[in-house]
């Protein structure tokens, strides 16, 4: 292995505090532990306590580095700042290219041709949700809704339609901190779905990649979801020690069924394009080399129809129950809340944050 000199190691460092944006917590936790490591050798510090999430996250990522030489700790420390430089170069040339044209900082909104389109526009982070997110998809739908346009797509920048939860909005809160953090969230959960719930108009989904959480649950409100054979569709609620959203525990088994819904909402089974089309979840799959161009046409051909007509045909079919919807959404977010403020929720995302940080 290459030797990383004190000379880089100092470099590197002074190099990071240029970055112009935030890694997100995941890298940052990984460059926490390999400083660390690199500079004191081995975690020796008393394993914080389960509520002090902060400090116990960055105490694992560095625990998890073992008896990693300092030395190697120092190169994988010069190795990964230097790929978070390289990374940034084609990430400020593409926010330039919105630069000055959007009021959003994570989606992008435009209006053509009678369609109005949302794109999650994170791809560095799989589209992830953030909580700015979360506001800015409800302003958009807000947005969309008012726009003389006949339907709404929304889709994703990049390789990821989505990958549901930024875990990181479960960082950083102080453990007195915890109750009231998950009855904001609830909340804005809540207001989020119902602004699906509600949206007046057509609502079509282009999967252009992977699903998980959140955005799966919430393709039962869409009105056609359309997906390349490369995506896939996961929601790992047990895995995290948390429950179903998006109104996914009542859609779910309506339209594929009790027993393949529990499959995927309890046991975490991930689907394939093909089978999510079979089960209902999806309206039709393409080839992943044609699926923008034929999923394209489609929506423009929808886009051609009265917009009226829609929107009132669209009233009479959700409005039958519109009224349970709203009931179950508040449901799952009640339930949510506890969760999130349960030890079974906080141990199974420190321990999610643990495996990877050993990656």
């Amino acid at each position: 292995m290459k030797r990383a000199s004190e000379h880089d190691f100092n470099l590197a460092k002074e190099r990071l505090k240029t970055l112009k944006k935030d890694p997100g917590n995941e890298i940052k936790l990984q460059i926490y532990a390999l400083f660390k490591q690199a500079t004191q050798g081995p975690c020796n510090a008393p394993k914080p306590g389960m509520l002090d999430f902060v400090n116990k996250a960055k105490w694992d990522a560095w625990n998890s580095l073992g008896g990693l030489p300092q030395e190697q700790a120092r190169h994988k420390y010069v190795d990964l700042v230097s790929s978070l430089m390289l990374a940034e170069a084609p990430n400020q040339t593409a926010d330039s290219a919105v630069d000055g044209t959007s009021k959003y900082e994570t989606i992008q909104l435009t209006t053509e041709n009678n369609i109005t389109t949302i794109r999650l526009n994170r791809p560095n982070k799989k589209n992830a949700i953030t909580v700015e997110m979360y506001k800015e998809i409800m302003q958009a739908l807000k947005q969309a809704a008012e726009e003389d346009s006949v339907l709404t797509v929304l889709t994703g920048n990049g390789d990821y339609y989505c990958s549901g939860n930024d875990l990181n909005n479960f960082m950083n809160v102080p453990p007195d901190n915890i109750k009231h953090m998950a009855k904001d969230s609830g909340e804005l959960l809540r207001n989020f779905v119902n602004s699906f719930i509600d949206f007046p108009k057509p609502l079509i989904s282009l999967v252009n990649g992977p699903a998980v959480g959140v955005s799966v649950t919430l393709l039962g409100l869409f009105d056609i979801v359309y997906a390349t054979d490369r995506a896939t569709f996961h929601t790992p609620f047990s895995q995290l020690g948390q429950s179903p959203e998006g109104c996914s525990s009542y859609i779910f088994p309506k339209i594929m069924g009790s027993a393949k819904a529990n499959e995927v909402l309890l046991f975490n089974k991930k689907l394939t394009a093909r089978e999510a089309c079979s089960l209902g979840l999806v309206t039709e799959v393409f080839p992943d080399s044609t699926f923008q161009k034929e999923a394209w046409a489609r929506v423009k051909a929808y886009a051609t129809l009265p917009k009226n007509s829609l929107a009132y045909s669209k009233q009479l079919i959700r409005e039958v129950e519109k009224e349970k919807l709203h009931k179950v959404n508040t449901q799952e977010c009640e339930r949510l809340v506890e969760r999130w403020t349960s030890d079974e929720c906080v141990n199974a995302i420190m321990s999610f944050f643990q495996n990877k940080a050993k990656l």
